[in-house]
């Protein structure tokens, strides 16, 4: 979603056409949407998921959400109980206790009042632990009673599923691609157009590449730490996804990429997945 950060997102080459960024043709929607210093939540992408939906089924398409998050597929499909709008007092105490206590500290305080909430939210990731603080301050409640459970219909949940060994040899290879290219990018717009302590700047990696663009950590420590926050990442997310939704795994195999989207089609086709025809 987040403009100028590419090369942490790994965005796939293409183009602008007519406002609609595509890829081979195929539309890609919610790509470059906000500026970096720019608060989104899952509840936001739920509303932005929502208009597109309906415009896109309208057209008679069927939508494809590929990710990524558990609580943002869980937003998208199953909706959010109204969140209140932030405070900017509250949100500023939260941060200056991060700064001064640390994020590890403030993670240890979201898994005290919202042990739900923390588990699917990484330490590094200061954002979205203030906003979840900040949800329970206000309202008393934590932020994973706001949530709601993700619908089994008519969504499809397709997943690849991979051994744990090729997974994290998957993940070692990807980090440490795109790590250099991240760092660079980071030295770019920090402090130039950026503090790093916006929004955009602790999602996965950007930390890393922060204390490595900034001198605080080596290259070698930064890319360690990188391949271990997203190996974590993806342990949560696998959790999840395994836990929470009703997904149709297809064998990794040896890789092929085309062997999968067979068998997608194969699901969609004969209704296996629950979408129907």
């Amino acid at each position: 979603m987040y403009r100028v950060l590419d090369a942490g997102t790994d965005k796939p080459a293409g183009r602008w056409d007519e406002g609609i960024y595509k890829v081979e043709g195929i539309p890609y929607h919610l790509v470059d949407i906000i500026d970096p210093k720019e608060p989104t939540d899952a509840g936001d992408f739920a509303e932005r998921v929502a208009e597109l939906r309906a415009e896109i089924e309208a057209r008679g398409r069927r939508p494809v959400l590929v990710g990524g998050t558990g609580l943002y597929v869980r937003a998208a499909l199953g909706g959010l109980d109204k969140l209140p709008k932030r405070d900017e007092s509250v949100r500023e105490r939260l941060a200056e206790q991060a700064e001064g206590r640390g994020r590890e500290w403030l993670h240890e305080e979201l898994t005290r009042v919202d042990p739900v909430a923390a588990r699917g939210i990484p330490p590094g990731n200061l954002h979205r632990v203030v906003r979840a603080l900040e949800v329970f301050q206000l309202t008393g409640r934590p932020i994973s009673s706001f949530w709601t459970a993700p619908s089994e219909g008519p969504a499809v949940y397709l997943g690849v599923s991979w051994t744990r060994a090729a997974l994290d040899e998957r993940i070692r290879v990807r980090c440490e691609a795109m790590f250099p290219a991240m760092v660079e990018e980071v030295r770019r717009l920090v402090p130039s157009r950026y503090s790093g302590r916006e929004p955009g700047f602790s999602s996965l990696g950007y930390p890393e590449a922060l204390a490595c663009a900034c001198g605080a950590l080596s290259s070698a420590e930064t890319l360690k730490s990188f391949v271990a926050s997203t190996r974590a990442y993806a342990k949560r997310q696998a959790t999840w996804f395994r836990r929470q939704a009703p997904v149709r795994w297809i064998d990794a195999g040896a890789g092929d990429a085309r062997a999968w989207a067979d068998e997608a089609m194969r699901i969609l086709e004969t209704g296996e997945g629950g979408y129907g025809s």
